[in-house]
């Protein structure tokens, strides 16, 4: 099974590195805190690695905010090439909390891939709050992670890690559903936000 690089500490990357460790996945835990890093790796039982050393997963979670991407590109660049890079940025305005960021007719992870053409972006985990990843269900119904992308390969391999963790996948199709997938992800925000709906709750999909 596919190793796999977990760039950030917080709640959705310590749920993401926990469901890749559940599945029996070599985990890596990335940070610029050593103390979280250490944190998260002893409980998943994985290696620690400061953020700007080698990653040595071949898939690469970025479980940061949407601006860090840019330090992640600046700081990796070329080491991504041939990586599968998974996206699980909503670039939200959170000064207005009013709409993306990114053009109507893009998306963050099209604007990565178009940052590093080497890579094989994924869009994925932006529309599952961090507690429903954990848990493993939404409202009594089992969680499921929507991905997108260009390259099916690098979906099965992404698919393989989750599946093997306890966690369905379903296929939205190309990058280019990027775009509805971080609609539905800073909906399902702003519903928690005005309090209609629960972190540990959102959206749910049934098959």
């Amino acid at each position: 099974m596919a190793g796999i690089s977990v760039i950030g500490t917080g709640n959705i990357g310590s749920a993401i590195a926990g469901i890749a460790a559940e599945g029996g996945a070599p985990v890596q835990v990335v940070a610029r805190d050593a103390v979280k890093a250490q944190e998260l790796a002893a409980k998943v039982g994985g290696a620690v690695a400061a953020f700007g050393e080698p990653l040595t997963g071949d898939i690469v979670v970025l479980a940061i905010p949407y601006p860090a991407l840019a330090d992640v590109v600046a700081t990796y660049g070329d080491a991504l090439d041939g990586k599968t890079v998974v996206d699980v940025t909503n670039p939200v305005d959170f000064a207005t909390f009013d709409s993306l960021t990114v053009p109507a007719d893009s998306s963050a992870a099209t604007e990565l891939q178009a940052a590093l053409p080497g890579a094989r972006v994924i869009k994925a985990f932006n529309t599952n709050f961090a507690a429903t990843l954990a848990s493993g269900e939404v409202g009594g119904v089992p969680t499921t992670v929507v991905v997108a992308g260009d390259d099916d390969a690098a979906k099965a391999q992404l698919t393989e890690v989750v599946s093997a963790g306890g966690v369905s996948v379903a296929d939205a199709g190309a990058l280019k559903r990027a775009r509805e997938l971080e609609a539905v992800g800073f909906l399902q925000m702003v519903l928690a936000v005005r309090e209609q709906v629960a972190w540990t709750g959102g959206f749910a999909v049934r098959a």
